[in-house]
C-alpha cells in the first residue's frame, strides 16, 4: 500500500498495489474508489482531504493485526 498527498489539490490517494484502475466508484463527499473490471479496489482518493482527517497523519501509522490472520497467510 502506497500512500501520496498532494497538497496543491488537497487530496489523499491511497493505492493497493500495481493493479490499474478501469473504473471509478463515486461517493459522496469527495471519496472516489478506484475499481478493476471485476470491482476489486485498487485505490481510494479523498478530494478535500486536510477538511476530513488531520494530514499529518498519513506521515504515520499503526497496524492491528489479528494474529489468528497471520496463522492463515504465513
Amino acid at each position: 500500500m502506497r500512500i501520496f498527498y498532494d497538497a496543491e489539490i488537497d487530496a489523499v490517494y491511497i493505492k493497493f498495489g500495481n493493479k490499474k484502475p478501469n473504473g471509478v466508484i463515486e461517493l459522496p463527499d469527495g471519496i472516489n474508489l478506484d475499481t478493476t473490471h471485476d470491482n476489486k479496489i485498487v485505490g481510494i482518493e479523498i478530494l478535500h482531504a486536510s477538511k476530513k482527517f488531520d494530514i499529518k497523519t498519513i506521515l504515520s501509522y499503526e497496524l492491528d493485526i489479528d494474529s489468528k490472520w497471520l496463522q492463515k497467510t504465513g
